[in-house]
């Protein structure tokens, strides 16, 4: 069977068990916790999660664990009108993430969870990923950009 197909069906199941449970805040902020990081993820795990991996151990589908649960982050996110949001700049940036959490939430009209991060390799600039979709206004795309165009003019007069 499809990995991606058992991952929808048991994420899909996962959450109609964790609505009915009345926890889905706190299973939703463990689940993220451990796809960050499972070595730094609160203990104990919520009882739906264990419930979860003690289902999978079973049914022999432990190693689809991650995908069920970016697709539960997802279903869930999409349940409650959340959109997750990361920001990347070059150098910190007061004030930027709350400017952009606020745009984002005026023009989706969900709540926006924003997590921000510090890439020097970045020069300048920031990279925005919302969904499945990137804004690069670094300058290091920026140099890449103007490196690849002199390549290809280069390679033409060859």
């Amino acid at each position: 069977m499809n990995q991606g197909a058992v991952s929808s069906r048991y994420a899909n199941a996962f959450l109609r068990l964790v609505e009915e449970s009345g926890r889905g805040e706190q299973v939703f902020t463990q689940v993220r916790a451990l796809l960050k990081d499972a070595s730094s993820a609160p203990q104990p795990l919520e009882p739906d999660i264990e419930k979860l991996v003690l289902l999978l151990r079973k049914n022999r589908r432990l190693d689809c664990l991650k995908f069920i649960l970016n697709d539960f982050v997802r279903l869930w996110c999409k349940a409650e009108g959340i959109v997750l949001v990361k920001l990347v700049t070059a150098v910190p940036s007061p004030g930027l993430p709350e400017r952009l959490e606020g745009l984002i939430a005026a023009r989706t009209g969900c709540k926006v969870i924003m997590e921000s991060a510090i890439d020097p390799d970045l020069l300048g600039g920031f990279v925005l990923e919302l969904d499945n979709e990137m804004l690069d206004a670094s300058v290091r795309r920026q140099i890449d950009d103007i490196r690849r165009q002199l390549v290809q003019k280069n390679n033409r007069i060859i």
